[in-house]
């Protein structure tokens, strides 16, 4: 059990890294410019054993922050409340400075899609991830950040913009926001859309955390660039230069490296860590 109180009530506005067990004595020998660490938290719902005895360890020197992947805050059935109970407990475990899941949906009555799906921008699915949003955070007691998704195409029933739909949540609910800047540049690759123009409508104010990571590139049955967000590869200069252009407007953040597939060894990805201290110095 993590039976004091947390270190970190809060997530520094430095560098980190997705977390991997493979990772552990890297860490702690040799964390480079590494201040905090990100679990994907279905991967740590046990009542006990070595993963959770880690982050107990690693606690004691980094913040942490649980980013849900299961919730499916953006479909229409309910939420899940065992689910929900599950996350809740992880939460009061391991007493995260930061939470967040993603806008998108991955249920259909029972069946559970290992992806994450997008959804329309209009009334009835603002009024619907604003109940779910509500939800979350009264039965963690916490406030949540959202993070904007990957599209790879647009509904023809949205009335709205992703960057307006994501304001007005917050407006409603009161929740942060995370803002993956990788996400940015692969939706804006795939709907022909400015990544600026889309930084620049982003309700930077509720931003509570950055991500950044690596995509896959193909094509379209047309021939256009088709970019898959992947968190299997390096962070790609123009990625890069897109996070500049962020913190350059929204002033530091907390700015995480994700690599999740095709995990490298520890002095890769701590070079990635060390090129977001990079921009953050900035």
């Amino acid at each position: 059990m993590f039976d004091r109180p947390p270190r970190f009530e809060h997530l520094p506005d430095a560098p980190g890294v997705g977390y991997k067990p493979r990772h552990f004595n890297d860490l702690r020998r040799d964390p480079g410019p590494v201040e905090w660490l990100e679990i994907h938290a279905e991967n740590y719902m046990g009542d006990g054993g070595r993963a959770l005895a880690q982050l107990r360890v690693l606690s004691e020197e980094f913040a942490l922050s649980v980013h849900g992947v299961g919730l499916s805050i953006g479909g229409e059935t309910p939420l899940d409340t065992a689910h929900l109970a599950r996350l809740k407990m992880l939460c009061e475990l391991t007493r995260p400075a930061s939470f967040s899941e993603h806008l998108a949906w991955s249920t259909h009555g029972s069946e559970f899609l290992n992806d994450l799906l997008p959804l329309p921008y209009d009334a009835a699915s603002l009024a619907r991830v604003t109940r779910h949003i509500d939800q979350v955070q009264e039965a963690l007691g916490r406030r949540m950040l959202l993070e904007n998704p990957s599209s790879y195409l647009a509904f023809a029933e949205s009335d709205m913009s992703e960057t307006d739909f994501l304001g007005e949540l917050v407006r409603r609910t009161g929740c942060g926001l995370l803002l993956d800047v990788n996400n940015v540049f692969v939706s804006a690759t795939n709907l022909d859309l400015s990544p600026r123009n889309y930084i620049d409508a982003f309700p930077l104010d509720a931003v509570g955390e950055i991500h950044v990571g690596g995509h896959d590139e193909d094509r379209d049955d047309h021939g256009a660039p088709l970019l898959i967000d992947s968190h299997g590869k390096p962070v790609v200069d123009p990625v890069w230069d897109l996070l500049d252009y962020t913190l350059a407007r929204s002033g530091p953040r907390p700015v995480l490296v994700e690599w999740d597939n095709d995990v490298p060894d520890w002095p890769v990805l701590r070079a990635e860590a060390s090129r977001a201290a990079l921009a953050l110095s900035r």
